[in-house]
């Protein structure tokens, strides 16, 4: 697909990586810096118009496919998959293994700077894949390196659903630190067939900052 004139090849990994060597194409932007830490009304409101002008910025339009990649299928790249599910995108890939089965593969890297292609971003918000603060006490750890395996891929649903020992008919909420690593593990579940998945946003950056929501040991 690299040739696609409607292919947005997006490297989430840090310039610094990027620079120095990248798929042939591909345009840097690392996801990592982008932590939001309010999901009330207001702040999700402030959320969606930096996020839809970052899209912009970006070039998404919905005639485009965006694929993601990472070192690995990692959460960065994970971020930016959910974020376009979080606007009702259709075409939004991960790269599965990102630039270290890339290069496993003998495949081509380049390592000129490609700039970006504006165009106005318009996206319906899908509330089914958000979550606010809500309930975390009684949440599990299942740590979302447990998803990849040695060469950087994500593990096959077989090894996943032994992980993921939940029932798909419940609501299932991911969290984490910064709303990333709980992306990569949003993918796994939707990889699995779970239908009701959401990203806490605020993970426990907001959560851990406010006094007034319950804490366990």
């Amino acid at each position: 697909m690299l040739d696609d004139p409607n292919l947005i090849l997006v490297d989430a990994r840090s310039y610094k990586d990027y620079f120095e060597g990248h798929i042939p194409g591909a345009v840097n932007l690392d996801f990592f810096y982008y932590h939001w830490f309010d999901t009330s009304k207001e702040g999700m409101k402030a959320f969606n118009m930096q996020m839809r002008k970052l899209l912009s910025i970006l070039g998404v339009t919905k005639e485009k496919t965006v694929v993601f990649y990472d070192d690995v299928s990692g959460m960065s790249a994970s971020r930016g998959v959910w974020l376009l599910v979080y606007f009702s995108h259709k075409k939004a890939f991960m790269l599965d293994g990102g630039i270290k089965k890339w290069k496993s593969l003998g495949l081509p890297l380049e390592i000129k700077t490609n700039g970006f292609k504006p165009a106005k971003f318009s996206g319906k918000i899908n509330k089914g894949v958000f979550a606010g603060f809500g309930h975390i006490p009684n949440a599990i750890n299942i740590d979302w390196t447990l998803n990849i395996e040695e060469d950087g891929t994500m593990k096959k649903n077989e090894s996943l659903s032994k992980l993921y020992k939940l029932s798909k008919d419940d609501e299932i909420v991911t969290y984490c630190q910064g709303g990333y690593r709980a992306a990569n593990s949003f993918l796994a579940l939707k990889k699995l067939g779970f239908k009701n998945v959401k990203v806490y946003v605020g993970s426990w950056g907001e959560w851990g900052n406010r006094l007034d929501l319950p804490v366990e040991q």
